[in-house]
C-alpha cells in the first residue's frame, strides 16, 4: 500500500506555464483524503517552489534544492546538506573561467550577479516552451515572472554569503549551448570530489553536496515517518529525479521525461501538459 507520494515539480507536477493544473490539484487532494501523504521534491529553493504551490493552495512538506534542504508542511527546516564554503567557491571559480552564468542558493536566498543575462536566458527558454509568444512577449512575460520570484542581485556573491554567514546549499549554472558547453565544465567539477551534479533541463547543471540528492532526502524523510521504500511512489522527468525513482518501490517517469530517465522507472505516465501526475496518482489509488 502506498503511504507517501513524492513528485518533482518542473516538467512533472507543473505544466509549461509553471502552474499546477487543476486535475493534479484534485488528484493530490484525493490521495490525501485516502490517507496518503504528498511531498514535492524539486531543485527549486523554497521561495521559487512556493510561487507555484501557494497559487494552487497546496501546503505540503518539501524536498528542496535536490535534497539539500527539507522542510515540513509548516515550512520549518527538518535538515540541510550544504556544500562547504571552500568547495562552493572552487565551483564558482570553474564556472566563471568557463564563462557560464550561475546562481547560488542558501536556505533563505537566491543570489545572482547578472540580472540582464537572467532575463535574456529565461525569455529565450520561455519562447521555446511557448512558441505562440513573440520574442517581445517572452521578454515581457519573463520580466513579470521574475519580479515575483525571490532573487537577490548582488555585486559579489562570495562576499555576501561570508557577510551573512550563510551556508551554500546549491549552485545552478545555465548556458544556451546546453550540454555542448556544460559537459566540459562538469568533468572539471567532478574532479573536485564530494559533489553531486545533475540536470533538470538540457540547458543547466545543478551542483550539490554528494549527499544532497532527492533519493537520499526522500529516504531520510520516509524513515522519520516509519515509511518503507515499498510504500513510496515517486514521479519525475529528469536526471535529478533518478535517485528517488530508483529508491521508491513504485516509480513513474513522465511522458515528457528524458528517454534514459524512463529506463529507471517502473511505469511511464502522460506528459506534464496532459496531467500525467494526476493519472499516475489515480492509477495507484485504484
Amino acid at each position: 500500500m502506498i503511504k507517501l507520494i513524492a513528485s518533482d515539480m518542473d516538467g512533472t507536477l507543473l505544466n509549461n506555464h509553471m502552474q499546477v493544473p487543476e486535475e493534479n490539484i484534485k488528484a493530490i487532494a484525493k490521495a490525501q483524503e485516502s490517507g496518503v501523504e504528498f511531498i514535492t521534491a524539486t531543485g527549486r529553493g523554497i521561495g521559487h517552489a512556493l510561487v507555484s504551490l501557494d497559487e494552487a493552495n497546496i501546503q505540503v512538506p518539501m524536498i528542496l534544492l535536490n535534497g539539500a534542504l527539507v522542510i515540513d508542511a509548516n515550512r520549518d527546516i527538518l535538515f540541510s546538506v550544504p556544500i562547504s564554503r571552500e568547495k562552493a567557491f572552487q565551483v564558482m571559480d570553474l564556472l566563471e573561467e568557463a564563462g557560464i552564468y550561475f546562481e547560488i542558493f542558501t536556505a533563505k536566498h537566491v543570489y545572482s550577479e547578472n540580472k540582464v543575462y537572467r532575463i535574456d536566458f529565461f525569455s529565450s527558454h520561455l519562447a521555446e516552451m511557448a512558441p505562440e509568444l513573440t520574442p517581445k512577449m517572452a521578454i515581457a512575460a519573463t520580466a513579470e515572472r521574475l519580479t515575483i520570484l525571490p532573487i537577490t542581485y548582488v555585486d559579489n556573491m562570495r562576499q555576501t554569503v561570508i557577510d551573512n554567514d550563510e551556508e551554500i546549499l546549491k549552485v545552478i549554472a545555465f548556458d544556451k549551448d546546453g550540454p555542448a558547453k556544460l559537459q566540459a565544465v562538469t568533468e572539471k567539477l567532478n574532479d573536485l570530489g564530494e559533489l553531486a551534479i545533475a540536470a533538470s533541463e538540457a540547458s543547466n547543471i545543478e551542483i550539490n553536496h554528494e549527499n544532497a540528492q532527492k533519493g537520499i532526502a526522500l529516504a531520510q524523510y520516509a524513515e522519520s515517518k516509519g515509511i518503507t521504500a515499498d510504500e513510496i511512489m515517486a514521479i519525475g522527468d529528469n536526471f535529478n529525479d533518478v535517485s528517488m525513482l530508483k529508491y521508491a518501490g513504485t516509480s513513474f517517469a513522465m511522458g515528457n521525461a528524458e528517454p534514459e530517465v524512463k529506463t529507471y522507472a517502473k511505469f511511464v505516465t502522460d506528459t506534464n501538459v496532459e496531467n500525467g501526475v494526476a493519472k499516475a496518482i489515480e492509477q495507484v489509488l485504484e
